[in-house]
């Protein structure tokens, strides 16, 4: 009989959750400049599926590539990305400032490749924490507590899908693009050992501080348009 080992499926649970979670927050980011989520998410979907059949047939040689290479790709690929959000958000705020100009077409192919990157990176960071509690013996708990995560992951952002597509277009493609660049240059920093104060939790000042920059460059990018003049012969009350 398969046993269930609960500290180990609380940490197999809990990792898998975090990882995932900003598989979840990228794909939103990276599906800003479209009209719909799917591609970014079945390139998520695709690289976590790739990871996983990787992790199941030759786990060993996974955890032996070292980590820096991925990240190191992840982050040239994210910041690529990023400069493409950055275009499209450029767009939006012109867009909001001239309303007669017509939305460019969507890149399926984009998103695709950018949510395969982050599905892949992500779920290589689990996998690995994963891996070493199935070395321990817990190869069936690790199992199970992925899967609740995922399920659970899952369920919250069909859940969540439709409210967040309702905020403006402008402010999402802001936020996306600030997020896909604060996490380029966390990767990047990750791949050449730079110690981040506070680990992960450097994430939130990285994205407000991008986000800040981002907005400035617009500002300076795109005039305000001076409201219409009101007709000759008309008085102001």
């Amino acid at each position: 009989m398969l046993a269930i080992d609960i500290p180990a499926l609380i940490v197999a649970f809990l990792v898998t959750l975090l990882e995932m979670t900003e598989v979840v927050a990228l794909v939103f980011a990276i599906s800003s400049d479209a009209a719909s989520v799917r591609p970014g998410a079945a390139g998520a979907v695709a690289g976590v599926a790739v990871v996983g059949g990787i992790a199941l047939g030759f786990g060993a040689l996974l955890t032996a590539i070292p980590s820096p290479y991925f990240l190191g790709a992840a982050a040239v690929v994210l910041a690529a990305f990023g400069v493409f959000l950055f275009r499209g958000t450029l767009r939006a705020y012109r867009r909001a400032a001239n309303p007669s100009a017509a939305p460019p077409p969507a890149h399926r192919a984009l998103q695709f490749g950018g949510g395969f990157t982050v599905g892949a990176i992500e779920s290589t960071e689990a996998v690995i924490v994963l891996l070493a509690i199935a070395a321990g013996g817990y190869g069936f708990t690790a199992l199970v507590g992925a899967v609740l995560a995922g399920v659970l992951l899952v369920g919250a952002a069909l859940y969540l899908h439709e409210r967040i597509r309702r905020i403006k277009v402008r402010l999402l493609r802001l936020g996306g693009t600030s997020m896909v660049i604060a996490f380029a240059i966390f990767w990047a920093g990750e791949a050449l050992n730079v110690a981040w104060p506070g680990s992960d939790l450097i994430l939130i000042p990285l994205v407000l501080g991008v986000g800040l920059v981002v907005r400035g460059v617009i500002a300076v990018a795109v005039p305000r348009v001076p409201p219409p003049a009101a007709p000759a012969g008309t008085s102001r009350s």
